[in-house]
């Protein structure tokens, strides 16, 4: 995105409902273009998703807490003629996770660069260092690092092609598709298939197809119904590497309400959005403080919500039946854990998956229960940064992904604790079960009443290959001029790079409105 020409929005009034990373980031664009920009948020905090718990010396990230992509946050920044490093600091992980294959033994010579055996079951340490990670895939399959180098090769051409003809353009409707580039460079993709399908062409090994999938968990996926398009992440992964802001991610949110007020930004929380009415002069939204009037209204909240919540039914674009019958990412048991003493064989960021995950992802996607032998993540961020634990205690947190709209009840909150606990200590190596100083915890109710997140699900709509791209909920409202739709639940999709690309696209849909500008434009040469 290029710097606006002038001010293109001066004098317009625009209110962004929700604080996440989607309405921050398009809160500041729209700033930059002149409008007036207000942000409106419910909760105490912003951030959205993204928050942030302290207590007794403890700070918890309470969403997001893998900093991928690096060069999006930087080439947000570049719009405003700023840089990351002026806002938060960041660090490259080294290692940059840990994957422990619990149903497995050690296999001598395998997955470990540093040359100890730290736990009872096999183990991989991935490192910034490809070359390591090649030789890694050569000890568990024949011929695994040379096709390691293969997948990779075709993961860089489609993260390449994609992010700058697929991605950054925003291709949000069918119409977006009319564009010689995506004539030219659509067929050159791999962009249909099954994951599963296109990574066992590679790799045989169940534990290289796992390594080479698990990213899939950020897109609110599985590797039967993800499109092979997203071998990008591999890229992602492997070769742009795995960083850490410190603080933790919420300082990447505390930088762009900086940002944001440097534009003259006003932000306004605890204040809760019941209704969006089109009047003759623009859009008048009722909060639970009073009434206001803007001219444009970018809703940072899933469209399931705006809809079936805060427009009436001649205003909506769907039938709500609609919002029912999509196929929403994982939900997700989060633990929020103040240990005393160390934690042993975890990394910063650590993986514990079961020697098959199939019935884990049956039960979020096809059959939806709480999982028998489940996959699940770790996080602790104060291996890396010390200001984020007391001395002599460490930040845990820990996430099993589980289907959304599940029963969420102490007694299941407490049973997956407890089952999770055991399984460190038992298949991994750490107890923590006696050094808990604090604990606290998110489910499927806390994603559905916090943040109003259809059927709980914790991340948005999973990316599917009917749920991508202009199968994906457009920026534009259709029957209510003014009204624009931001965040994980539109495209591009899922994660903290893509809601900064999406308010990126949400600002430009905007502007190109308040222009006048026809939407076949590039196709035009307009």
């Amino acid at each position: 995105m290029t710097r606006f020409d002038g001010s293109p929005l001066a004098g317009e009034s625009i209110d962004v409902i929700g604080g996440g990373f989607g309405g921050l980031t398009t809160a500041a664009y729209l700033a930059d273009a002149g409008a007036e920009v207000t942000v409106i948020e419910q909760q105490s905090q912003l951030g959205g998703a993204a928050n942030l718990i302290e207590a007794e010396g403890f700070r918890f990230d309470t969403g997001p807490s893998w900093y991928l992509m690096p060069d999006v946050f930087e080439r947000f920044f570049d719009h405003f003629e700023r840089t990351p490093d002026e806002y938060y600091t960041l660090k490259q992980l080294d290692p940059q996770y840990r994957v422990f294959y619990r149903d497995s033994d050690p296999i001598p010579g395998a997955g470990k660069p540093y040359g100890s055996d730290l736990a009872p079951c096999d183990w991989v340490t991935v490192t910034p260092d490809r070359n390591r990670t090649r030789r890694t895939f050569a000890a568990y399959e024949r011929g695994g690092g040379k096709a390691f180098d293969r997948y990779l090769a075709e993961a860089e051409h489609t993260y390449e092609v994609g992010m700058e003809h697929f991605v950054y353009a925003d291709r949000s409707r069918f119409r977006d598709l009319l564009d010689l580039d995506v004539i030219r460079l659509g067929p050159g993709l791999t962009m249909l298939g099954s994951m599963q399908d296109h990574v066992s062409t590679y790799v045989e090994n169940p534990k290289l197809q796992q390594l080479l999938q698990y990213t899939l968990v950020f897109l609110g996926g599985a590797p039967k119904n993800t499109p092979a398009l997203y071998n990008l992440m591999a890229h992602v992964d492997f070769d742009l590497g795995v960083y850490y802001p410190e603080g933790g991610m919420y300082s990447v949110v505390e930088g762009l309400v900086d940002l944001g007020e440097e534009l003259g930004v006003t932000y306004r929380t605890d204040t809760e959005v019941t209704d969006i009415q089109a009047t003759t002069t623009g859009l008048a939204i009722q909060t639970d403080r009073g009434r206001r009037r803007a001219d444009r209204v970018v809703a940072n909240a899933p469209p399931a919500h705006v809809e079936r919540e805060l427009l009436s039914p001649a205003k909506r674009d769907h039938r709500l039946d609609h919002w029912r019958k999509q196929t929403y990412a994982p939900s997700a048991l989060l633990l929020y854990l103040g240990i005393e003493g160390d934690v042993g064989p975890l990394e910063h960021h650590s993986l514990v998956f079961p020697e098959d995950w199939g019935p884990h992802f049956e039960a979020i996607f096809d059959e939806p229960a709480w999982p028998d032998d489940p996959a699940y993540y770790l996080a602790v961020p104060s291996l890396t940064d010390d200001s984020v634990a007391p001395d002599d205690h460490h930040a845990v947190v820990v996430l099993l992904p589980i289907a959304p709209d599940l029963p969420d009840t102490p007694d299941l909150r407490r049973e997956y604790r407890d089952l999770i606990l055991d399984d460190l200590a038992e298949n991994v190596g750490v107890d923590l079960r006696d050094r808990i100083v604090l604990e606290e915890s998110m489910c499927v109710e806390d994603f559905a009443e916090r943040l109003n997140y259809p059927k709980g699900t914790a991340l948005g709509l999973a990316h599917t290959l009917f749920q991508t791209g202009p199968m994906r909920p457009s920026h534009r409202a259709r029957k209510m001029d003014g009204l624009y739709y931001v965040g994980g639940f539109t495209s591009p999709g899922i994660g903290v790079p893509m809601a900064f690309i999406s308010g990126e696209h949400a600002a430009n849909a905007v502007v190109e409105d308040a222009q006048g500008k026809s939407p076949l434009a590039p196709v035009l040469g307009a």
